[in-house]
């Protein structure tokens, strides 16, 4: 069977705006120029009557082809249409999307005089087979593997559907690793050899389209990623956004008429503001200058860096934000981080580099690696790991990522999260537990599988489950049944449940069948557990004592149906304590959530009758 990791391997960061491939080679990693001499390759794909477009020619393109020209494709990927960031981004994007099977979001474009739809997936692909194909005209050979990276806040939706992407490119993807960990390998690497003892460092990670924060201690080699935050929602096309909708305004106060209706004129105003945007980081002021915008109107406009500000310290500010919930996860002071770096293009806005400079009372930012290369650099070198390409520098280099949300589940419909996978747990892991029915004579048990912080699966996410069969007839508590959740170096989640006893086994990989969460209701989950924390401490000691209760309660009426100690008590004696157990499951069953403290006291009241049973069970 041949090597799927014989070979080159590259690394490639598929950004949202623009996307960069790199390699190990001749001890080192080299950033892969394109077609164009350019070191990074816009994320777009047009499409013509004649012909399909990829990076920088699609770009070029796009103020006459607008409606046909796709970009941001991964704000889509593994999301659903009906989520309204989606439905939010549909109004400001110059092409079009519906929503195809499943809830699942479809671009529509024209294509050789053809109307077609793809998917996120399908678009992203194109953006990696580009990426393969700048690598493989530089390094004369055919590539196949891979390591591609994402927000560390991708949930296991968008992570599987961009290694699907990776698999229509025709690549074998290796590894999906997060960006931040990414570019922290690429800050880390030269430092391994001059380090001494234990350094926290934070990537703030600030792109086109998505905001990361991670927290690494780097020791010897040893890339520990001990919290990660982030919105998959926030970036340099939400800054273009704001600049855009602020000249629309100024357009329409100026010549009483609203150009927002209009694909092409938008998107050649959208052009002109991301190179503002850029020039800002430069310059206090810039000019915003497009010749017959819209009906042979020309359009000029002054912006300042202030301004610009201003239109959007409410998104620089939730930057920082995400810095302290990354900091709070981790359990780590400020001043306990001894370097803070800053890479992804949108880093480089003077703003968010005074208001992350604020957030550590002045502390330098570290700024010695190339903001849109390092995480690819970091990719480069763990295609280089996996495939045993690198040197001995490589050769020490541990990597222990995390996963972002809680894992569990719920057995048999009940409304209780059990936890096996807790949030910030380092991947890939592998954790066990058994469970029990909860009827007599049992034969099947539904194994459902949320994420999420809360301590109901009502306030989770749901991911998928199955129906374990043939679990063998037995009083209740009796039948065993081992859960195991295996999530991958890719955070890709594996589940099985298994009936001890039989060796019956069911499970499932939690695929993007169905949408999965978006950035906000992950922000949503995170904030609730910390707003209801009292609330979901008080649920969890309710269903405790609620359980403990009914377990003694089921496991002293099996004791006393078993002949040798039923023999031994008086028939009165008998009779009283199954009158007992029996009253307490017959409340037990006629309520909802009650106090802990009942059920308490009612564990009290039985223990007194049932003593009689547990002094003949030890005899």
């Amino acid at each position: 069977m041949a090597n799927h990791r014989e070979g080159l391997a590259i690394g490639i960061d598929l950004g949202t705006t623009y996307s960069c491939v790199a390699v190990w080679q001749n001890e080192r990693v080299e950033i892969i120029v394109n077609d164009q001499g350019n070191r990074t390759t816009p994320s777009f794909v047009a499409f013509t009557p004649a012909e399909r477009l990829v990076g920088d020619a699609a770009k070029n393109q796009v103020a006459r082809n607008a409606t046909n020209s796709v970009f941001d494709a991964k704000r889509l990927i593994g999301r659903r249409f009906s989520d309204p960031l989606v439905q939010s981004d549909i109004n400001l994007w110059s092409f079009k999307v519906i929503e195809g099977p499943s809830d699942k979001p479809m671009i529509v474009v024209n294509y050789k005089g053809e109307e077609k739809h793809f998917s996120a997936e399908e678009i992203s692909s194109m953006v990696l087979k580009k990426m393969r194909e700048i690598a493989e005209a530089y390094l004369g050979t055919t590539v196949k593997n891979v390591v591609v990276t994402v927000p560390a806040y991708f949930n296991d939706s968008q992570r599987k559907a961009t290694k699907d992407a990776g698999g229509i490119a025709g690549l074998n993807v290796l590894r999906i690793i997060n960006e931040p960990t990414a570019a922290a390998i690429a800050y880390g690497l030269d430092k391994i050899a001059d380090s001494i003892g234990k350094r926290n460092v934070l990537i703030f990670d600030l792109g086109g389209g998505t905001a990361d924060v991670s927290l690494l201690s780097i020791e010897k080699g040893v890339f520990e990623v001990k919290a990660v935050a982030g919105d998959t929602h926030l970036g340099g096309e939400d800054f273009d956004n704001r600049m855009v909708k602020h000249f629309v305004e100024i357009f329409r106060r100026k010549h009483k008429v609203d150009i927002s209706v209009n694909s092409r004129a938008l998107r050649r105003l959208r052009t002109a503001c991301e190179k503002a945007k850029r020039i800002l980081s430069s310059a206090i002021e810039t000019i915003i200058e497009v010749d017959s915008l819209y009906d042979g109107i020309d359009f000029f406009s002054t912006i300042t860096r202030a301004k610009f500000a201003e239109l959007n310290m409410d998104l620089f500010r939730k930057s920082i934000d995400i810095v302290e919930k990354c900091l709070t996860d981790a359990n780590m002071n400020k001043s306990c981080v001894h370097d803070v770096v800053v890479t992804g293009g949108s880093s480089r806005i003077p703003k968010v580099q005074q208001l992350l400079q604020d957030f550590f009372d002045g502390k330098e930012l570290c700024k010695s690696i190339n903001p849109d290369e390092a995480v690819a650099y970091g990719a480069a070198v763990q295609a280089a790991i996996l495939t045993g390409i690198g040197n001995g520098k490589l050769k020490d280099i541990v990597l222990l990522d995390v996963t972002p949300l809680s894992l569990g589940i719920s057995i048999n419909y009940t409304d209780d999260m059990s936890v096996l996978i807790p949030r910030n747990s380092a991947i890939p892991a592998k954790k066990e537990s058994n469970y029990t029915t909860i009827c007599d004579n049992q034969t099947s048990m539904t194994i459902s599988v949320y994420e999420g912080e809360r301590a109901r699966n009502t306030d989770n996410n749901f991911l998928g489950g199955f129906t374990l069969y043939g679990i063998p007839p037995a009083p209740r508590c009796v039948a065993k049944v081992k859960v195991c959740f295996d999530i991958d170096a890719n955070g890709i989640l594996n589940v099985s449940a298994e009936e001890l006893s039989t060796g019956v086994m069911m499970n499932i990989t939690i695929t993007n069948d169905k949408a999965r969460l978006s950035s906000e209701e992950i922000d949503r989950m995170v904030q609730d557990a910390e707003t209801f924390k009292a609330e979901d401490d008080e649920h969890r000691k309710k269903v405790k004592a609620k359980e403990a209760l009914e377990n003694y309660a089921y496991d002293m009426r099996s004791t006393i149906n078993n002949e040798k100690i039923g023999s031994k008590l008086a028939p009165a004696a008998k009779k009283n304590i199954q009158d007992a157990i029996e009253e307490a499951i017959e409340w037990l069953d006629g309520l909802q959530l009650v106090d802990s403290e009942l059920y308490h006291d009612k564990l009290k009241w039985l223990e007194n009758i049932c003593n009689p049973i547990t002094i003949y069970g030890k005899q």
